[in-house]
């Protein structure tokens, strides 16, 4: 079994899996989809209330997913680099696309903003200098696929990488640290290294990001992964969702949605259903948490641990996407970076990834916490949606 490319296609797959789940929850409260569902437990269409879903068949994908495919596709053509000009023009053809579709899942702020301003004439290095919510995260995963995080816990390097795809949109501190955490984290489970090497690669990597960009004042990205997972630690899974929901965040703040993203991963570990599950019936910016905390799940566990009618479906109603031919792409960049890697594809990780599991089981969820305290309130994000469509991004 080609090991690598089961786990590269699990990333993938994960990302649109947990995307779909969370489709039709996204921008919705927690009472409100107690009342319309009870309970999600696969997928749904959209709901006619939601002005962001409605009308979408089950299982479709959002922006996260298309925005993913949309970044990967450039990194294919750049031949690993990533021109901030065409990443500008694409997302703007993507939005395009969307209007004509009549659709109202459109451009987050941080990234209209930037390119409203790339548009009328601002240096693409000043338009990005704001943009603080998770649109970056949201769309990293082929960056993690494309490229192996440092040896030697030395993540510099696979920074750089990650800092090109927020370059036109989210070249700020809080934006550069929110997507290393999560490339790092899916790079890690692509290697092979097991759930807690890239939990702990997500940390090492939002603290290097948060050196690159505009500096912004917000919480740190880092230190709210680390709290997030022991707000949920021991917790049952609804208190825990509650926790996450009142006290984490689910809004499009990075410094909310991204340490939520981590702290599912806490409660369903590397099982992809299961975190996009817990995340769809969070709400508020649903889609992407789910999304994010089941591309790294996905990465971790491989393919095969996503359904196989689930996958099924992903693949009947989002075709366009053509998630297998887009990881054997991003895979063949990774392979010129980390030739080792390439024994992985025909030698099962087995007692190697128990062994890497084992050193860092002190890193694992310590017990529940007596009564976890709120942290000081994170800067709120520097722009904010109109009604009626989705407030991130």
């Amino acid at each position: 079994m080609n090991h690598l490319r089961d786990r590269a296609l699990g990333a993938l797959y994960g990302l649109a899996l947990g995307d779909a789940l969370g489709m039709p929850t996204q921008i919705m409260s927690r009472s409100a989809i107690a009342r319309r569902y009870g309970r999600v437990t696969g997928f749904e269409p959209g709901p006619p209330e939601n002005p962001v879903a409605a009308g979408l068949p089950a299982g479709s994908v959002t922006d996260d997913t298309e925005q993913a495919v949309l970044l990967g596709r450039l990194l294919v053509e750049g031949d690993g680099s990533i021109d901030p000009h065409l990443l500008a023009e694409r997302l703007l053809g993507w939005e395009a696309e969307m209007k004509a579709r009549g659709s109202f899942d459109l451009l987050g702020p941080s990234t209209k903003a930037a390119l409203e301003a790339v548009a009328a004439g601002t240096p693409i290095e000043e338009a990005a200098r704001t943009g603080t919510t998770n649109g970056a995260a949201m769309r990293v995963t082929p960056v993690g696929i494309a490229f192996p995080v440092g040896h030697g816990g030395d993540v510099a390097g696979f920074v750089d990488h990650v800092l090109e795809s927020c370059q036109v949109t989210h070249a700020t501190t809080i934006g550069v640290a929110g997507a290393a955490a999560v490339a790092a984290a899916v790079s890690t489970g692509v290697s092979g290294l097991g759930l807690h090497a890239a939990l702990d690669a997500a940390v090492a990597a939002a603290r290097e990001g948060v050196t690159r960009g505009n500096w912004i004042a917000g919480g740190d990205i880092a230190t709210r992964i680390v709290w997030a997972r022991e707000v949920v630690a021991g917790v049952p899974d609804e208190r825990a969702v509650d926790l996450i929901s009142e006290l984490i965040g689910t809004s499009v703040a990075s410094q909310e949605s991204i340490p939520a993203a981590f702290a599912v991963l806490a409660l369903a570990g590397d099982d992809p259903w299961r975190c996009g599950l817990l995340a769809a019936n969070l709400g508020g910016d649903s889609d992407t948490i789910a999304a994010i905390a089941c591309a790294i799940a996905g990465s971790v566990a491989g393919i095969e641990a996503l359904p196989a009618d689930a996958v099924a479906t992903l693949d009947r109603v989002n075709a366009a996407l053509e998630l297998r031919a887009l990881a054997e792409r991003l895979l063949a960049l990774r392979d010129r970076s980390e030739p080792a890697d390439r024994a992985d594809r025909s030698e099962p990780a087995g007692d190697a990834v128990d062994a890497v599991d084992a050193v860092n089981a002190d890193s694992a969820e310590p017990a529940e916490p007596a009564e976890p305290a709120e942290p000081a309130e994170p800067a709120e994000p520097a722009d904010h949606g109109a009604p009626g469509r989705p407030t991130g991004r």
